[in-house]
């Protein structure tokens, strides 16, 4: 029993890997999920107006910086590396021994 519910997770893992996704997309309805949870407080709408603002930056190598005052939200690695850590909450860092570019996904409260 146990076998069949662990080949049957594997095999929805595998099917979800295979659906194309388009990541743009994906972070832009994050993103504005996220704004709409800012502008929230206590249940009722904040008067205090927020923007949160957000950029990418590509490096080639292994490590790309956010421009100052902005915070890493996430890292993209060249050669389908998937490991990579964030150093000083403003620097991507890809782990994988060869690495062609790496994105950092910066973000700002304004």
């Amino acid at each position: 029993m146990k076998t069949t519910i662990c080949s049957l997770l594997i095999i929805i893992s595998l099917l979800q890997l295979m659906v194309p996704v388009n990541t743009e997309e994906t972070l832009d309805s994050v993103m504005k999920s996220l704004k709409e949870l800012v502008s929230y407080h206590d249940g009722r709408r904040s008067t205090m107006t927020t923007t949160l603002s957000c950029t990418s930056v590509k490096a080639m190598g292994t490590l790309a910086s956010c421009p100052s005052g902005m915070t890493v939200t996430g890292c993209s690695c060249g050669f389908a590396c998937g490991s990579w850590n964030v150093q000083n909450e403003n620097v991507c860092h890809c782990l994988c021994p060869i690495i062609d570019w790496t994105i950092a996904r910066c973000c700002k409260l304004a």
